[in-house]
């Protein structure tokens, strides 16, 4: 399997190659030259097969530079009941993902997908920690050692920090913006102590944490000479580490190879239903994805229009759903790429014009009408809609579903279709948003017992301004 960049001015290079990595040198980001199909036959031949392998027939069709043996102990390391046992009780915890049914509406079965049982309580986890051991045996084949940065709305650094903590040759400089994060998902991230982890509190949004992250991804110098790394879901590791529990949602959800399933995702940087969306390309039978946005609601605005419109920092929006609080999503490359028949020259003049000029729109263009064929659908919800269906679907079922959750089952609710079911990708535990919960629902949210005094805990995080020297300069100095 050989990977190219979505801006086609980069040599394609192997899994391993590209893992540690991040934005490809030309600055796209990378997909492999052909997505692997998967046959009715085949899909139904892996019912039954537990989360880790599953994840092996999945991923072993991308990471073919791995041996078999390796790729396999690997992935039955990650994906345990061990692991993944910090959320709430299932009776069904071996499924690592499993369904959560909520009845029956409009004659369409709608379920939760429950990705926040790992160690972070948010589906971040369910990538993440593949990661780390997937970062330490390339690390350990290599005899290199590996400077990750990234940036967080929210989940992603709490995630990637669990994962990496103690990691042999990995140290972490994760960027948040300050004073945007709910106070339990603050709490996670710098109440950790290990001397490879350091927490960046950047005066300014996401966006900013993000760009700065592509800057010092795209100081090629800089990023060799310090071996920069990245986890943000601009790494394809990552990205196909999430296809998988589209696979384990449908096969849970369906009895043959021949019924269809709808995805719901809230999605802000566009990196989770982006594996949706490869999953789809593999054949597998999905109806609709459909993305769910907050009051940021660029991505809904795209596929309802065309137009694609990134904000400004002073124009992104301080909300309820914060890890969706983003108005650049970096994995909508991937899909553009794609849209564009692959054509890397195409998709990096489009992405030039979002640098120079804040978007693209291809509402008049054949493209936009041909667009249905990808099975994309969009919605939005605002702070008032997500403590309604938080009240409705605690009423309801008796479930508590956290705020970017909420978001999603509000547009969920809004394209069912008779006779497919609707999965939506439950994202967190309520206890990440608490504040809100307690609004919606007068009572607090349920916390682990693992998290009881989280809030309590020494916290060890370093202000800085929106400024990528700086950020440079705070690497440099902390890697003696």
């Amino acid at each position: 399997m050989r990977y190219q960049s979505t801006r086609g001015n980069s040599p394609q290079q192997s899994f391993l190659e590209i893992l540690l990595g991040g934005l490809a040198p030309d600055g796209g980001l990378y997909l492999p030259t052909e997505y692997p199909q998967i046959s009715k036959a085949q899909l139904d031949s892996w019912r039954g097969l537990s989360y880790a392998d599953l994840a092996y027939e999945v991923l072993s069709l991308y990471c073919d530079d791995i041996p078999a043996a390796d790729l396999r102990a690997l992935l039955r390391k990650t994906y345990t009941e061990q692991v993944y046992c910090n959320g709430r009780p299932q009776d069904n915890a071996n499924d690592i993902t499993p369904l959560h049914w909520l009845g029956e509406e409009q004659g369409t079965r709608i379920a939760l997908l429950s990705l926040s049982n790992g160690p972070t309580l948010a589906f971040k986890d369910m990538a993440m920690q593949l990661l780390g051991n997937l970062f330490e045996y390339a690390l350990q084949k290599k005899g290199q050692q590996l400077n990750i940065l990234g940036a967080t709305s929210g989940d992603t650094g709490s995630a990637a920090e669990y994962a990496m903590r103690g990691k042999e040759g990995v140290k972490v400089f994760m960027l948040s913006p300050r004073g945007k994060m709910s106070s339990f998902q603050s709490a996670q991230m710098y109440s950790l102590q290990d001397p490879n982890i350091f927490n960046l509190a950047v005066a300014g949004v996401f966006d900013d944490c993000q760009d700065i992250v592509k800057a010092v991804s795209n100081d090629h110098s800089f990023k060799a000479k310090h071996q920069i790394g990245t986890v943000n879901s601009i790494n394809w590791g990552r990205v196909v580490a999430q296809v998988v529990y589209y696979f384990q949602g449908y096969l849970l959800a369906t009895k043959s190879s021949s019924e269809k399933v709808s995805f719901t995702v809230p999605s802000g940087n566009f990196g989770n239903i982006c594996a949706g969306h490869i999953a789809r390309m593999m054949g597998l039978p999905i109806a609709h994805l459909i993305a769910a946005t907050n009051e940021n609601d660029v991505l809904d605005e795209f596929f309802r229009t065309g137009v694609y419109r990134a904000r400004k920092s002073t124009e992104t929006l301080h909300t309820s759903s914060p890890s969706m609080d983003i108005s650049k999503a970096s994995n909508f490359e991937r899909f553009v790429f794609d849209l564009m028949g692959q054509d890397g020259k195409a998709t990096a003049a489009m992405f030039k014009q979002v640098d120079e000029a804040g978007g693209f729109d291809i509402s008049k263009e054949a493209i936009f009408k041909e667009m249905g064929k990808y099975g994309f659908q969009s919605g939005r919800s605002t702070h008032q809609n997500r403590l309604e269906t938080i009240r409705n679907i605690d009423g309801e079922y008796g479930v508590m579903i956290d705020t970017h959750t909420a978001d999603g089952v509000k547009v969920a609710r809004e394209h069912l279709q008779a006779g497919i079911p609707m999965l939506v990708l439950e994202t967190a535990l309520p206890i990440k948003f608490e504040e809100t919960i307690e609004v919606a629902l007068g009572r607090p949210a349920e916390c682990p017992a693992a998290f009881k005094n989280i809030k309590s805990l020494p916290q060890r995080v370093e202000n800085i301004d929106a400024d990528v020297n700086q950020v440079k300069a705070f690497i440099t100095t902390h890697l003696s």
